[in-house]
């Protein structure tokens, strides 16, 4: 399994706001320039996050991104699924007309990944870079 670019993104992104906050909003250029990310493929990212409720968008002159959601309730999990979607990492094509012992399998491992991203908070790794 891999994740795609704007998850690794994603995560770096909301890292960056958490050791950001209390400071004026971020603005897009700037962020950019500091992550090396094109600002479209950025905006792109940012977007998805607002999306899912984990920044927010001010615009105007003084305006820019800020978290929304609390930094210690910031989930691994909540950045992945805002970035990669809910869909399933797996889904049998090959039996459709009875349960699927390799899918029950590769759904249960999939759980157990998602019940783990979901206890990991963003703000303790970045508790642990400081």
């Amino acid at each position: 399994m891999k994740y795609t670019k704007a998850t690794n993104y994603a995560l770096h992104i909301i890292a960056y706001f958490i050791r950001q906050e209390g400071k004026d909003n971020l603005s897009l250029q700037p962020l950019a320039s500091h992550m090396n990310i094109s600002p479209t493929y950025l905006s792109k990212i940012l977007t998805q996050l607002v999306k899912a409720d984990l920044i927010q968008s001010t615009p105007g002159v003084n305006g820019g991104y800020s978290l929304r959601k609390p930094k210690t309730e910031i989930s691994f999990f909540d950045v992945i699924q805002a970035i990669e979607g809910s869909g399933a990492l797996f889904t049998c094509e090959m039996d459709e007309n009875r349960t699927c012992h390799i899918e029950k399998v590769m759904r249960d491992a999939e759980e157990k990944m998602q019940n783990h991203l979901k206890k990991q908070r963003i703000f303790d790794v970045v508790l642990k870079m400081s």
